[in-house]
């Protein structure tokens, strides 16, 4: 059993996360340094609902008026992020990481990607070690054949994450 230390309750992470909007905002804050400007995020944002590289104008302005009156609020009331409401400026706060566990997708195995790639690395790393070390059954294959292997396994995983993540997007904006 884990033990939880965090100042935000489950229920209230969940609706943070409920909303696709409020879900895509924090994605976009974590990849891109934890600060942007409301323009760039509401640009971002429109982007991924739309599918669209420049979104069309009605749906980034759609997007920028509801982070900006109503889930940039939300999301700096219970300390997720800062909204500099002058500067039009968000960055993320001390409860995102709190939040961002709840954001790592789970397989339908019920492991996390990064589960899987640590597993995949700790295995590749000792059975490359097990071949440079002639271990039995190890040690008669190439190491850099072991370890082109793990690489090619580690590319093709990469590959499915980011066409099942993709598609996971897609429909959660469409629905």
């Amino acid at each position: 059993m884990r033990v939880r230390n965090t100042s935000l309750s489950e229920d209230q992470i969940h609706r943070l996360l409920g909303n696709s909007r409020r879900s895509a905002t924090l994605r976009q804050l974590g990849e891109n340094g934890g600060i942007v400007s409301l323009r760039e995020l509401s640009e971002r944002v429109a982007a991924l609902e739309t599918g669209e590289t420049p979104p069309p104008s009605n749906v980034r302005e759609s997007v920028y008026n509801s982070l900006h009156q109503t889930h940039l609020p939300q999301l700096e009331e219970v300390g997720v992020v800062e909204y500099d409401r002058d500067r039009r400026q968000v960055r993320l706060c001390k409860h995102a990481r709190e939040v961002d566990l709840y954001m790592e997708v789970v397989t339908r195995y019920g492991v996390t990607w990064s589960e899987i790639y640590r597993a995949l690395g700790v295995s590749g790393l000792l059975v490359v070690l097990g071949a440079l070390l002639e271990a039995p059954l190890l040690g008669g294959v190439d190491p850099l054949l072991w370890t082109s292997l793990f690489l090619a396994l580690f590319a093709v995983l990469s590959l499915y994450q980011l066409w099942t993540n993709r598609s996971l997007v897609l429909s959660g904006f469409r629905e």
